[in-house]
């Protein structure tokens, strides 16, 4: 079982820290670096942001996101991005951003496997009993209204990614922790996230509780099930600037907030 239970680090206990939604504004930038003390103090194997690292044009600007890179390099642990919808389906010309985006954060500190083309930010690594999978779905129903060729031309790599991730998994007894941007459980006309929610059904069935999906957009922490046997965690998001600390004890993988900033 996948307990959600807060409890005092272990010594040795494998962890690891996950946030999202910020910062979205000067005031917020200043918080993240108190946050980012408030993490360097602590044991972690590796840091991920799900997404959204500014708001509004902000984001869509190769200035914000070098600062924001510079200042979450400042973390004494490898940091592994995933985009969000704020720094490029939500900008004006997104194919560009997104390549902004790539050549900033595609390159992690971190030893992980990529999927092969042009979908650098799908990622995966093993830790402690668990694969690690990046996908990229962003908010705002998955750039559906936006622009569906896009949506349309890039899901079968996100669906691929996760089938021959799960495969893996379980063909190696570990569990999967799913991570992105994007709250799939927003359900819209012409809904964007339907295909990916049926594929985690699929998998939650095949393996109750061994599936986590991570996640960020609505900005309000959820620990809970979503669907039977999916295991869901969303991260705070702004006003919220905050991270949660994963950590894997006896095979169980737990979820703790510490306080915000």
């Amino acid at each position: 079982m996948l307990c959600g239970c807060a409890q005092a680090p272990t010594p040795g206990a494998f962890a690891f820290g996950v946030l999202g939604d910020t910062p979205y504004s000067s005031a917020e930038v200043e918080r993240l670096e108190r946050l980012i003390d408030d993490m360097n103090a602590e044991r972690l194997a590796f840091v991920v942001h799900v997404g959204d690292i500014g708001q509004g044009a902000q984001a869509c600007t190769d200035a914000w996101l070098e600062a924001r890179k510079k200042q979450l390099a400042q973390l004494k642990f490898p940091v592994v991005m995933i985009p969000g919808d704020n720094e490029w389906t939500d900008c004006r010309d997104a194919a560009p951003r997104l390549a902004a985006w790539r050549r900033l954060f595609c390159e992690a500190p971190l030893r992980v496997e990529r999927q092969a083309g042009e979908y650098c930010e799908h990622r995966r690594w093993e830790a402690a009993g668990f694969l690690f999978v990046t996908l990229n779905v962003p908010g705002s129903n998955n750039n559906l209204r936006r622009n569906p060729a896009e949506s349309a031309r890039r899901m079968p790599s996100v669906l691929a990614w996760l089938d021959e991730s799960a495969a893996l998994a379980q063909k190696r007894e570990l569990g999967l922790v799913v991570m992105m941007q994007a709250d799939p459980f927003i359900t819209l006309p012409h809904d964007g996230y339907a295909a990916l929610r049926e594929r985690l059904e699929t998998l939650a069935k095949r393996r109750p509780w061994k599936v986590v999906l991570v996640h960020g957009d609505t900005h309000l922490y959820h620990d809970d099930e979503p669907m039977p046997g999916l295991r869901r965690l969303e991260v705070w998001g702004s006003p919220v600037v905050s991270w949660v600390r994963g950590e894997v004890l006896a095979g169980e993988l737990r979820f703790s907030a510490p306080r915000n900033r």
